[in-house]
Formats: structure tokens, C-alpha cells, sequence
């Protein structure tokens, strides 16, 4: 039989047992807090692209029979899942890993992408030029169609939130980097979809509830129905001014970190002043100095790239047309 001094040891064995239990539970409870923390940073830095986001998918649905929007949703939703986990996940680790040096160059690349695509839409909207979005609607194609083309625009939207997230969690280590932008990726691409499916639904909502006999409840599905298109109008609106900012952001901090520090050191300049000139609201309003600089600067060179663009590319497809017309 074993002895009371057996049993003491034993206990005691039990209990440095549960003790390192416990430490190994907060350990690992500390972990999933830091990876939360971390990937709430990460995700914060991306908000314009998901704004964005979230602002175009909903053109894609449009004139399709309401029993087939959430079904394409949730496709281009797992194809996006796809894009960010299986594809630039990979890439842009091991690019991280073994050439660190390249990730400033390439976030600027991405940012001035960015640039671009806000001031074009700026353009758009200030020139009128509607005519091939309604086409887009009206030639209404295949259902494979919608999806493998939304995935191509997430793809590059995609893209941009992983590598302005990795730039947040750079410090990391290789697993942490990994887990961190998985979690990024994966909560993002829920938050997007899930949104744009509700915002998709909306009106459908809003038609059942106006025939209902209850006047309030019918007043609130009248003011859901008509509130559709005013709500996808001001997500493109946000979603353009949020691309310039964070592209326009994302050149100003990189062009500082390559050592070209004339054009940060302004803004950084301008910020500070409106801090300390604005007392306790000084954050607050240091920050929207900032923002609209990034914003003016991302307007600025996004504008640049358009016109190179529409003095090359468009040029360049035009003049074949016009040959071929002459003969």
C-alpha cells in the first residue's frame, strides 16, 4: 500500500501539473489576445480597400433575379477566401521572409494603384462617363461570368489588404506573420460578404415589410426600398475617398522610409501644428490634417497616372480602330 508520504508526492505532483497547465492555458490565452490585437491593427490599416470592398461588389448582383444574389455572393466570397489564403498569403510570407527589402517598393506600387483607381472614379463621376457600366448591366452575362470577374477585381483588392496588413505585423515572426493574416484575412473577407449580403437583400426586405398592414412597418420597408440606391451611392463615395487616402498614405510613409522625407515632413509638419493648436480636440483634428493631405496626395498622383494612362494605353488601342476604319 502506498505510504502518506507517497501520497503527499503525488498530490504534489498533480498540483505542479495543474500549475503548468494553467501557465501553459495563459501562455496560450496571451497568444490569441496578441494575434487579436495584432490582427485588429492589421485590419484597421486596410479599412479604406475594405470599404472599397464592400462599396463594388454589390454592382455585380445587380439585375439578377433575387434568389441568385446570395448564392453568387457566397461564391465570389469563397473565391476571394481562396485568393487571400491559398495564393497571396504564400506569396507575400515568403517574400517577407527572404526579401524584406521589397515589401516598401511593392506596398507603394500597390498604393499608387489605388491612387489611380480613386481619381479615375473621380473622373467618371465628374465626366459622366456612365455608358459602359450600363452596358455592363445590360448584356446581364452567365452567373460563371459574374463570379470569375469579381474575383479578378478581389484579387487585386485582396492583394492590397494583405500586403498593407503584413506591413503592420512585420516585426513578427514567420508562424505569427502567417496566423495573424490568416485571422486578417478570414475575418475580413466574412465582415465584406457578409455585409455586402445584407446590403444586397435590403430591398427585398424593405418590399415585404411595406405590404405589410401595419403602417409603421410598412413606412420603414418604403424608406429601406428607396434607401438602397442612396446607400450604394455613398459606399462608392466613401469607398473613392478611402482609396485615396490610404493610397496617398501609403506613399507618403513609404517615399519617408526610402529617405525621401521633403513631402512627409510637411504633412507630418502641418499635422503637428493643428495639434497643438486645437488643445484637447488636437488628435482628433491632427489626424484629419493628415488624412486629407494623403487624401490630396493620392488625388494628385492618382491623377497623374490617369492621364499617362489615357495618353498611352487608350491612345494606343484607339489607333488600331482607326486604321483599320481608313482601310
Amino acid at each position: 500500500m502506498p505510504t502518506d508520504q507517497e501520497d503527499v508526492k503525488v498530490a504534489g505532483g498533480l498540483v505542479a501539473l495543474f500549475d503548468d497547465v494553467a501557465l501553459l492555458a495563459r501562455a496560450a490565452a496571451a497568444s490569441i489576445d496578441d494575434v487579436g490585437a495584432a490582427a485588429g491593427r492589421a485590419g484597421v490599416k486596410a479599412a479604406g480597400v475594405v470599404v472599397d470592398d464592400t462599396a463594388v461588389t454589390p454592382q455585380y448582383v445587380r439585375g439578377l433575379a433575387a434568389e441568385r444574389e446570395v448564392p453568387i455572393i457566397r461564391r465570389i466570397a469563397l473565391g476571394s477566401l481562396r485568393n487571400k489564403l491559398l495564393v497571396i498569403l504564400p506569396a507575400i510570407l515568403l517574400l517577407s521572409q527572404f526579401l524584406p527589402w521589397l515589401l516598401t517598393p511593392i506596398l507603394m506600387i500597390g498604393g499608387a494603384y489605388l491612387c489611380y483607381e480613386g481619381a479615375e472614379k473621380v473622373w467618371h463621376r465628374l465626366s459622366g462617363h456612365h455608358d459602359d457600366h450600363a452596358a455592363g448591366e445590360q448584356a446581364a452575362p452567365d452567373e460563371d461570368t459574374i463570379v470569375s470577374g469579381a474575383v479578378r477585381t478581389d484579387f487585386i483588392l485582396s492583394a492590397e489588404i494583405m500586403v498593407i496588413s503584413l506591413n503592420e505585423v512585420a516585426a513578427e515572426t514567420f508562424w505569427s506573420r502567417a496566423i495573424i493574416l490568416a485571422v486578417v484575412g478570414l475575418l475580413i473577407t466574412i465582415l465584406v460578404y457578409g455585409v455586402v449580403a445584407l446590403i444586397v437583400k435590403m430591398d427585398d426586405a424593405g418590399l415585404r415589410l411595406s405590404q405589410s398592414s401595419r403602417k409603421g412597418v410598412a413606412g420603414l420597408g418604403r424608406g429601406l426600398v428607396k434607401g438602397m440606391p442612396r446607400l450604394l451611392t455613398a459606399l462608392t463615395v466613401i469607398g473613392t475617398a478611402a482609396m485615396l487616402w490610404v493610397g496617398g498614405h501609403i506613399l507618403l510613409v513609404g517615399s519617408d522610409e526610402l529617405g525621401l522625407h521633403a513631402v512627409y515632413g510637411v504633412v507630418h509638419h502641418l499635422e503637428e501644428l493643428a495639434h497643438e493648436a486645437t488643445g484637447a480636440l488636437g488628435g482628433v483634428v491632427g489626424w484629419l490634417v493628415n488624412t486629407f493631405a494623403s487624401a490630396l496626395v493620392g488625388l494628385a498622383v492618382g491623377a497623374l497616372i490617369v492621364l499617362v494612362v489615357n495618353l498611352t494605353v487608350h491612345r494606343r488601342k484607339a489607333h488600331p480602330a482607326r486604321g483599320t476604319a481608313s482601310h
